[in-house]
C-alpha cells in the first residue's frame, strides 16, 4: 500500500511540472482492482442483496456488528470523529429522512435499523474515485481495493448513506483480536462493508447474517426466483433509503 502512495506522488510531481493531472490517474488505475477469486464452492450470484427485517431486530442486540467487526478488523476507536464502521445501528429518522412523522408508530421510531453499504445498482462512488480503488463487481457488489486508495475521501463525499469511513489513525492499534485471514489497512484509507466478498468465495454467507440468531437479515440472489431473499421480498412491502436519488440500493428494509 506504502509502495502505492509512493507512486502516485512520483507521478503527480511529474504532473506539477506541466504533464496534468489525468496521466496521474491513467498510471495509478492502468493495473485492475484486488478482486476475490472464487472456489469450487463459491456462492455465486448474478445480483447479490440483503433485506433487513427490523421487526426482528432487537434493541440490545449487536451480534451482527460484533460478527463483522472481527472478521473484517474493523478498529474499536471510542472517539466517534474517528470511529470506522461497516455495520451500525440507527434510529427510523437518520436512516429514512423525510419519511418520519409524527403519528409514526413509537415501536419503529425506536427500532434499530442496521445500515450498510448499500452496494447501490449505479454507484456515486464508484464514479468518482480517480483511482478506481472503489469499483462494481460484474454481480454488483461494490468492493474497496485498499492497496490502490490515496485517500482523497471523493468516494466519501459522494456516498449518500454515510457507509464508508476514513482511517484517521492507524487502525491496528484498535484491533483486540486480529483475524489473520483478512488484511488490516493502514492510516489514509477509506474502507467499508463488502458483502462479506472473501466469505463468497469460499461458500460461506455474510458474517452478519450467519451470526443473526433472529434471521433478521436475509441475503441472496435477486436474479435467482427461488432465492429466500426473491421470495421475501414478493411476499412482504419494503422501502430503500433514498431512492429519489437513483442509486437504486440494494438493501431493503421491511418495517
Amino acid at each position: 500500500m506504502e509502495n502505492s502512495r509512493r507512486k502516485f506522488l512520483k507521478i503527480a510531481g511529474i504532473s506539477v511540472l506541466g504533464l496534468g493531472v489525468k496521466p496521474v490517474v491513467d498510471v495509478v488505475a492502468s493495473e485492475e482492482p484486488q478482486k476475490y477469486a472464487p472456489n469450487a464452492e463459491a456462492l455465486r450470484g448474478k445480483r447479490w442483496a440483503m433485506v433487513v427485517d427490523t421487526r426482528k431486530c432487537k434493541n440490545d442486540c449487536t451480534d451482527c456488528i460484533t460478527a463483522c467487526h472481527t472478521i473484517h478488523n474493523v478498529p474499536d476507536i471510542k472517539n466517534p470523529k474517528h470511529e470506522v464502521k461497516w455495520i451500525w445501528a440507527e434510529k427510523y429518522g437518520h436512516v429514512f429522512p423525510g419519511q418520519e412523522h409524527e403519528y409514526l408508530d413509537h415501536s419503529v421510531e425506536n427500532r434499530p435499523f442496521m445500515v450498510l453499504c448499500n452496494h447501490c445498482d449505479d454507484p456515486a462512488c464508484v464514479r468518482v474515485c480517480p483511482t478506481k480503488a472503489t469499483f462494481k463487481r460484474e454481480d454488483g457488489i461494490v468492493l474497496m481495493d485498499m492497496h490502490r486508495c490515496i485517500g482523497c475521501r471523493f468516494c466519501m463525499a459522494a456516498c449518500p448513506f454515510g457507509a464508508r469511513s476514513f482511517n484517521w489513525m492507524d487502525p491496528r492499534p484498535f484491533v483486540k483480536d486480529e483475524n489473520a485471514k483478512f488484511p488490516t489497512r493502514m492510516k489514509g484509507v477509506v474502507e467499508k462493508c463488502n458483502f462479506c466478498a472473501e466469505r463468497l468465495a469460499e461458500g460461506l454467507m455474510p458474517a452478519c447474517v450467519e451470526a443473526c440468531k433472529d434471521k433478521a437479515l436475509i441475503f441472496g440472489d435477486l436474479e435467482d426466483p427461488s432465492s429466500e431473499v426473491r421470495k421475501i421480498l414478493s411476499s412482504n412491502y419494503t422501502i430503500r433509503r433514498k431512492p429519489e436519488l437513483g442509486t437504486n440500493p440494494m438493501v431493503y428494509y421491511i418495517v
